[in-house]
């Protein structure tokens, strides 16, 4: 499949998972893997998979691009492949790679330019023929513009960030009053997740199923859509299981997806692997989404039907590889509905269904993971490993395939199972709850809404947690062999050695009174550690019992601050400020 051995040694500008899956990929290839890791993953598992590890001891860690570039110098590095997330679909990033020589594992920057804004990705689409909804004439100014295009188009609608993905900066308006509200909430979404505000709006097609086609392009002109996919269980418009080949498509709709996912990326001038997004209706209308210029997290189920190793071709294609006889056949296979396998993702996350899917950091006392025929599991954490409040909260991926849906199916339930996960909040009580759901395992009348609107099952909360405090770094120069050189210490040995670092200028002053630790009913607290967002309301605003008065952002999610009773508010933190869970961060009087 390789046709030149370069690039040679990889820096995987990632962490978690995602990072774990490349740097096997380099093994398998023949290809060193050099990892690189911000201070609460100084001993993650992505740094001891990787053959190389260096520290990213800037602020902005995986999202300071000059000084990964600068790590893949000292390094030695030849290619940087950025995974999914942070910068995997920064343009400016791809281009500051490829001009310090480096081989960029994905699209020409120019591409993910054009695809990365939705605005001119759904130009792009109009101009192929490709299907789509009815959508605002560019990005939207302001809320006003937001409000004359529900008038226009008919609600519902959506309202959604022309940067970036993973289901951030969206909201569903379904009344003329909310659209300014959630016009600007999607906008404060996009810059905290893309720092970029700029959102733009389309008509929401009711109880869409999210369909979604793989596609491999080669530097030779070579353009394949390899497989479909259906991401239709969603939370928040996040993925929590996937699918593929995607189930009930009727022949002349599967080959319309496949080909018009082609022409887009042909008309780019795509290469690599990416990811054309739909919505399909109910009423059996189709349209274009986005496309996703990286590697997506549910990959490893496309890998399972067709048998590809997505990852190894993305190295392939970087070193100038064309398209081969497998992935020529996979699509065909695809064309003709003629695929051999079936496969399920789950995504094992550290959120707690039982209280309302807050997420869970913390470090992990047991992991237990499934085995045995049709399982595959991707991780990114081991038993011991802290799970940092800072990063996502995906722990790992459970992959079942079997040679048809219904053996999937019963696959998944028997590897979901045999999780046993301590130490962190999971949502495998969840997902065995989906598994078992008539609408996804018989008839699949599942939809994007599904979750959110018709899904009924209750959990119990788990244990609540601790975020597990990750040991800080301290960083002195030491002399070896007559040379200077800079080493990082975990500050627990500089303590042990009779110098002891005080990293906050002071003691640390943990208020313990979590959730359930102490009765006050005019407390407002922290439902979760992260950082305060915006509030909602101002200082000495009445407010009622339920509303949502403001956001803490954590694990790359918005948690709502909800008023426990009726009263007047009176703010005790800044937004921005770090909080800590059961925090109090105001009252209600």
């Amino acid at each position: 499949m390789i046709e030149r051995p370069t690039p040679q040694r990889v820096l995987i500008a990632n962490r978690g998972e995602i990072a774990v899956r490349v740097a096997r990929a380099c093994r398998d290839t023949g290809r060193t893997s050099i990892a690189v890791y911000a201070d609460e993953d100084v001993d993650s598992m992505h740094v001891r998979v990787a053959d190389e590890a260096y520290a990213l001891s800037t602020a902005d860690g995986y999202l300071d691009g000059a000084a990964v570039i600068e790590v893949a110098r000292r390094a030695g590095a030849d290619a940087i492949h950025p995974g999914y997330g942070f910068l995997s679909e920064n343009a400016d990033f791809a281009a500051a790679v490829i001009k310090a020589g480096l081989v960029w594992v994905g699209p020409p920057a120019e591409v993910i330019r054009v695809l990365g804004d939705k605005v001119t990705a759904r130009q792009l689409a109009l101009e192929v023929g490709a299907p789509l909804a009815a959508g605002s004439d560019g990005a939207l100014v302001d809320a006003g513009e937001a409000v004359a295009f529900a008038r226009e188009a008919g609600l519902p609608i959506m309202i959604k960030a022309a940067h970036g993905g993973g289901g951030r900066g969206i909201r569903i308006v379904r009344r003329l009053e909310d659209v300014a509200e959630l016009y600007a909430a999607a906008v404060r979404e996009a810059i905290a997740a893309f720092g970029e505000g700029a959102c733009f709006a389309e008509r929401y097609l009711v109880r869409p199923r999210h369909v979604e086609v793989q596609i491999l392009a080669d530097a030779h002109g070579g353009v394949a859509a390899i497989g479909t996919r259906d991401c239709s269980v969603q939370r928040r418009h996040q993925k929590l299981v996937e699918e593929a080949p995607a189930p009930d498509l009727p022949e002349p709709l599967r080959r319309r997806l496949l080909t018009s996912a082609e022409d887009i990326c042909r008309a780019a001038g795509y290469v690599g692997a990416g990811t054309v997004e739909y919505l399909l209706a109910e009423d059996g209308t189709l349209a274009f989404l986005e496309v996703n210029t990286r590697l997506q997290v549910e990959h490893p189920v496309t890998e399972e039907v067709t048998g590809l190793d997505l990852v190894g071709w993305q190295l392939a294609i970087a070193a100038g590889a064309e398209l081969g006889p497998t992935v020529w056949a996979a699509r065909e296979a695809a064309l003709s509905g003629a695929e051999r396998r079936h496969a399920i993702e789950l995504r094992l996350t550290a959120e707690d269904p039982g209280r309302g899917f807050l997420p869970s950091p913390g470090k992990v006392a047991r992991w237990d993971l499934p085995a045995g025929p049709g399982v595959r599991v991707d991780a990114g954490y081991q038993a011991g490993d802290a799970v940092p409040e800072a990063f996502d909260s995906l722990l790992a991926k459970i992959i079942v395939s079997g040679p048809d849906r219904a053996i999937a199916v019963a696959r998944a339930r028997r590897a979901l199972a045999e999780v046993e996960v301590v130490g962190v909040a999971t949502v495998a009580p969840f997902l065995a709850a989906v598994l078992e759901a008539a609408e996804f395992a018989d008839d699949f009348g599942v939809h994007t809404a599904w979750v959110e609107e018709e899904f009924t099952e209750r959990f119990e909360g788990q244990p609540a947690t601790d975020p597990a405090e990750a040991e800080p770094v301290e960083r002195t120069w030491l002399e070896i062999e007559g040379r200077r050189v800079r080493v990082g210490i975990p500050a627990g040995l500089v303590g042990s050695l009779g110098r002891r670092t005080d990293h906050d200028g002071g003691a640390r002053n943990h208020d313990q009174s979590g959730p359930g630790k102490q009765a006050d009913e005019g407390a407002v607290r922290a439902p979760v550690s992260g950082t305060l967002g915006v509030w909602g309301e101002v200082d000495g605003a009445t407010v009622a019992e339920g509303q949502r008065v403001g956001t803490i952002e954590a694990m790359k999610m918005e948690t709502p601050i909800i008023a426990q009773v009726d009263g007047t508010l009176r703010l005790m933190a800044e937004p921005g400020s770090a909080v800590n869970r059961g925090d109090e961060v105001a009252r209600i009087d």
